[in-house]
């Protein structure tokens, strides 16, 4: 059964006694192992301790989604609607007689109101960090040198596993800390609840339950919950949820036949968000009216709130899988499979004469190398430390290779590519249906009283807090650049009057005409009333994205009439004006200015009849308010880039790597920045995907559309070429977090096409940014994702390598922070992820055929009952192995990002290749030595003893010396083959210590020679025709290059279509494209 949104499956066991007796008694036999098999493979634990049984009987529960999971939980005898509970991934379900499955009921059974995050005892820490197979294996392998008397090797193996338990155990206990730190500070306050008959109670944050009436402070707060205002607005910074830290107004939620839409109709979080107080955000202050206090309904609490859900994507993010570390363990299962056949070998042996078998074992441990963890870790450790000196902090050193296959990266917009908000770079008024020449700003004495000033100075949604105007950057620039002044209510005043007390705005002084002589007729209040130019705010439509525009109603002092300013999308605000008052040249001045990257605002205005008094503006559809409108003219903005933007997208389009801009802004703002930095090339298209919703039995659809005017010699759909290099875009799609969120549930199979080409992701939640991270890896994406924010958190965590611009809340969660606000920090990970990826795939081949030529070595010798000595092992595992994999890991990264990508698996033809001649040329070299020196007039032929104490004779014979030098060679040869420098790491011969230590060994062209040459002969031989992509992204690309149909032609809508009966939606197409009517 599915009991999630992610597709979690649940089946029910019953514990079976004689099945537990029969485990406990092979785990006897097996001294224990059987125990740590089963704890590291829970599945195999639940199914061979319990047998299966309903979900509703059941007793245990395996859950399967990404990984395996264990959970009991406990039923009750008695009948009920409700009679067994489950608590997973800090949710709780219950059981639902009625569908037969576990259900989250929010509105019957609520926790404690608090996000808990434990911080694991540093003994838990321990003992699921020292039962790692690695480390298991360490342990069984120091035990059998121990008992060999062979101390040096293993004290040394406990010293660099001691180091790296203790290194593990201290980030991961940091990593718990900080989080906990950071859920914990507003976690538990003190809140004001109103009971009935009105009484105000006081209570702490975690009593609350939904439906509880909470009050907000008059100073503001932090969100315990999510709540819904009810009674008042709120100022709330909501940088926790969008990294805009842009204060934003709450409304009380509308009550029904107030005449607006809103006010119809269940509450629902998506559609209210206007009026919804999330949990964590902050709330800047409070205003109410006639007395009447803030108050707000409690709908969410724990985990269910929007912060509670971020914390749990951080706590429990899917796991990142790498090719490289699957090839690891299926090329160390070889590695065993060898090391079997040995031990088998040396067994016979040793029972034909009568020697100790438990030197067999010897073999095992030299076959699988245990010091492999430390050597594959010493390049990323290095690495590590190259990216602190850079001001790259990394939490999570294993990241650091996955960056390395990167080729895809995500940024945040608002401080992380551009600066914080926005600029005026000038204005362009219309009168007469005719453009002005663009002027720098409106800050003039001949226009203060125009209407053009007006609407800027009244059409927004700015507010005072603490004396300082704050609000949209977009309107407070744009308000900040005509120079009035605002004044709003008090506190005071507000308390009491009802909320048509009007926002008042009026130039300076400086600006004003001078004033005439008042006469000794004329009265002072009259005088000065006459001279006043102030206009009052009656009424504000807020912003809309789904209708891109806002407008208010005001009134000039004095007069009896009102007036209606409107500020907007270009395009819409054109199409609510009088056609003769918008410019015929409007398409192409507005679509050189979008070239050009600027934010262009449009304003228009309408004098309102002398019948619509103050009240029934305040009741007036907004449709009937935003017609017949006169066009004004345009606002430009312009939204800064930081300085390094530009030149770090270009240095990621020449490697090869793509980058997708994913914000919480807006669409347009949005677009514009990506065609400023160079995301988006000037030639290049944008198609807006713009996705609806199915509703009133109408199927969801898709409107496409051009985010503006095609060129005119684009006659036709702009192709995708498909190369074997990279992919060559001439399109782009766009599209908000509304529109994602319908094509994930009803387009799945178009989703897939549209992130192959999604370049700009607006308006995006939290979640939403995850999801997003998600599906570009479901089609073989490398994914990085680059924030500064909250509200990135999921991202950063799922992403295969997150960096973080901030060291506040996002470098929780982001495996890697940067002291450095802006995203150079990007090309210095990835090649330094190169560097790194590099290494292990040079030391693990190192490793690897050490214990190969180790184990020619050994078993050749056991063929006439002799062995290397202690000291030699001591001297081939310390002073030749473990010094060139810690010297040869000190390659630095390439200076440049190159285009090619490293490898990402072990295994594929040309590394086998190079590995299988390596091996066969070393053990080739260890064969002719071993039976050459036979050979020889000067010797003489040796005798073993059968006393096992008499070690010193034991290897004191031709054939141990040959093989003892011969293959000390053979492990500095092979250390120069494998260590690649260019073009991802620096040359071998720029490491010194490296340099150093092989300075006398050049002798190495033969072998060389077949690693350089063997797998391009390989690759020629085997890969001559054309090969088919491996990796999904690739693919579809190829089968988009042919598909008449895509992309999606502007004004076109795409339909989704139910499956017919009988099939399911992979077996038919689930939409179809229609042309517009």
């Amino acid at each position: 059964r599915v009991i999630d949104e992610y597709g979690t499956e649940l089946q029910g066991y019953r514990v079976c006694r004689w099945r537990v007796a029969v485990v406990g008694l092979w785990v006897l036999c097996t001294g224990g192992f059987l125990l740590l098999l089963l704890y590291w493979m829970p599945e195999w634990c639940v199914k061979a301790t319990c047998s299966r049984t309903t979900v509703r009987e059941a007793e245990v529960v395996l859950l399967q989604s990404t990984v395996s999971h264990c959970s009991r939980y406990y039923g009750s005898n008695h009948s009920g609607y409700f009679s067994n509970t489950l608590f997973y991934f800090h949710t709780k379900y219950y059981w639902n007689d009625e569908v037969q499955n576990f259900e989250v009921l929010m509105r019957l059974f609520f926790g404690v109101n608090e996000i808990a995050v434990k911080v694991p005892s540093v003994f838990k820490l321990l003992i699921k960090e020292v039962l790692n197979p690695f480390y298991i294996f360490q342990l069984f392998s120091v035990i059998l040198w121990s008992a060999d008397e062979y101390y040096y090797y293993a004290v040394a193996i406990v010293f660099m596993s001691v180091i790296s338990i203790a290194t593990s155990l201290y980030t991961i206990k940091k990593q718990y800390v900080m989080l906990h730190d950071l859920v914990a500070a507003h976690s538990i306050v003190r809140v004001s609840v109103c009971r009935a008959n009105n009484d105000i109670e006081e209570a702490l944050s975690t009593d609350l339950v939904p439906g509880d009436v909470m009050v907000i402070p008059s100073n503001g707060t932090i969100m315990p919950c999510d709540a819904v205002l009810v009674s008042g607005t709120c100022i709330v910074n909501e940088s926790m949820l969008t990294g805009e830290s842009v204060p934003v107004t709450k409304t009380n939620l509308p009550n029904p036949g107030e005449g607006d839409k809103e006010g119809d109709g269940a509450y629902s979080m998506e559609e209210h968000k206007r009026h919804t107080l999330f949990c964590g955000t902050h709330i800047i202050q409070t205003r109410f009216y006639s007395g009447e206090l803030v108050k707000a309904v409690v709908v969410r609490t724990g985990f269910s709130t929007a912060k509670g859900q971020l914390v749990r994507s951080i706590l429990y993010p899917k796991p990142t899988d790498f090719k490289l570390y699957r090839d690891a363990y299926l090329f160390l299962l070889c590695l065993v499979a060898i090391a079997g056949i040995g031990f088998v070998y040396s067994i016979v042996l040793s029972i034909m004469n009568k020697t100790i078998i438990i030197e067999s074992l010897d073999i095992i441990t030299i076959t699988v190398p245990p010091a492999l963890p430390a050597a594959m870790t010493a390049g990323i450790v290095y690495a590590q430390r190259r990216l602190k000196r850079i001001g790259i902090f990394c939490i999570s050193p294993q990241r650091i290779n996955i960056c390395g296959q990167l080729n895809l990266v995500c940024f945040d917009k608002t401080g992380t590519l551009t600066e914080d908000g926005l600029d005026l770079w000038g204005v362009q008024r219309v009168e007469n249906g005719t453009f002005h020449l663009s002027e720098e700003n409106a800050y003039k004495e001949s226009l203060v009283k125009s209407q053009f000033v007006a609407c800027m100075a009244t059409c927004h949604s700015l507010t005072k807090i603490d004396g300082q105007l704050s609000g949209d950057p977009l309107d407070l620039k744009m308000f900040e650049a005509t120079g009035w002044i605002l004044e709003e209510a008090t506190e005071e005043e507000t308390s009491l009057h009802d909320r048509i007390m009007p926002t008042v705005v009026r130039p300076p002084k400086q600006l004003m005409p001078p004033e005439p002589v008042m006469s000794p007729e004329q009265d002072m209040e009259l005088y000065d009333l006459s001279l006043a130019y102030e206009i009052g705010i009656v009424r504000q439509f807020p912003f809309s994205s789904a209708l891109q525009r806002m407008c208010v109603v005001a009134r000039l002092l004095g007069e009896k009439r009102m007036d209606a300013y409107l500020k907007g999308a270009p395009e819409v605000v054109a199409s609510l004006c009088k056609k003769d008052t918008v410019p015929e040249d409007f398409a192409e001045v507005l679509e050189d200015y979008t070239k050009q990257g600027f934010r262009v605002i449009a304003l228009a205005h309408r004098r309102l009849e002398s019948k619509l008094t103050w009240h029934k503006v305040q009741n007036i559809n907004r449709d009937q308010m935003e017609a017949n409108m006169e066009f004004l003219g345009l606002i430009i903005m312009q939204n800064k880039l930081k300085a390094e933007t530009a030149g770090v997208l270009e240095d990621l389009r020449r490697a090869h790597i793509r980058t997708v801009m994913v914000t919480g802004d807006n669409m347009l703002t949005a677009i514009s920045v990506a065609r400023d930095c160079g995301m988006i090339p000037p030639q290049d298209r944008v198609i807006i995907a713009d996705a609806l919703p199915s509703k009133d039995g109408q199927s969801a659809k898709i409107n496409w559309r051009y985010a503006d005017k095609p060129s005119k010699h684009m006659g036709k759909a702009p192709r995708l070429e498909v190369r074997d290099g990279p992919l060559v875009d001439q399109y782009h799609f766009a599209m908000s977090g509304k529109s994602f969120a319908v094509i994930t549930e009803h387009f799945q199979d178009v989703l897939q096409k549209l992130v192959l080409h999604g370049t700009v992701f607006a308006r995006m939640a939290p979640d939403q940014k995850t999801q997003l991270i998600e599906a570009l890896q479901s089609v073989d994406y490398f994914v990085g994702m680059c924030g500064d924010g909250a509200n990135d958190c999921g991202a950063l965590k799922r992403a295969h390598g997150g960096i973080s611009l901030s060291e506040l809340e996002a470098s929780v969660a982001s495996p890697f922070t940067s002291r450095t606000p802006n995203i150079s920090c990007v090309p210095s990970l990835i090649r330094e992820g190169r560097a790194a990826l590099i290494t292990s795939f040079c030391v693990f081949k190192f490793m690897a055929l050490y214990s190969i030529i180790q184990y020619i070595s050994v078993t050749l010798l056991y063929s006439i009952l002799s062995n290397l000595g202690d000291f030699q092992f001591l001297f081939i595992d310390i002073a030749i192995i473990l010094l060139i994999v810690f010297t040869m890991s000190l390659n630095p990264a390439w200076k440049e990002l190159v285009s090619r990508r490293p490898p990402s698996g072990l295994i594929s033809g040309p590394l086998l290749f190079s590995v299988l001649t390596q091996i066969l040329i070393c053990l080739g070299f260890q064969t002719i030595a071993f039976l050459w020196v036979r050979h020889q007039a000067w010797y003489d032929i040796w005798t073993p003893e059968s006393d096992s104490k008499n070690d010193d004779h034991n290897i004191k014979n031709y054939e141990n010396t040959s093989l003892f030098y011969v293959s000390s060679f053979q492990y500095l040869i092979v250390a120069i083959v494998f260590s690649k420098g260019k073009p991802f790491r620096q040359p071998s011969y720029k490491n010194f210590f490296f340099s150093l230590s092989l300075l006398l060994l050049l002798l190495c062209g033969f072998q060389g020679g077949i690693d350089l040459w063997g797998p391009k002969c390989l690759s020629w031989l085997c890969c001559r025709q054309r090969k088919v992509p491996k990796a999904l992204y690739m693919h579809l690309a190829q089968e988009l290059s042919v598909d008449p149909d895509w992309p999606p032609k502007p004004t076109t809508t795409t339909e989704a279509n139910p499956p017919p009966p009988g099939n399911t939606p992979e077996n038919c197409s689930s939409y179809q494209i229609m042309g517009d009517s």
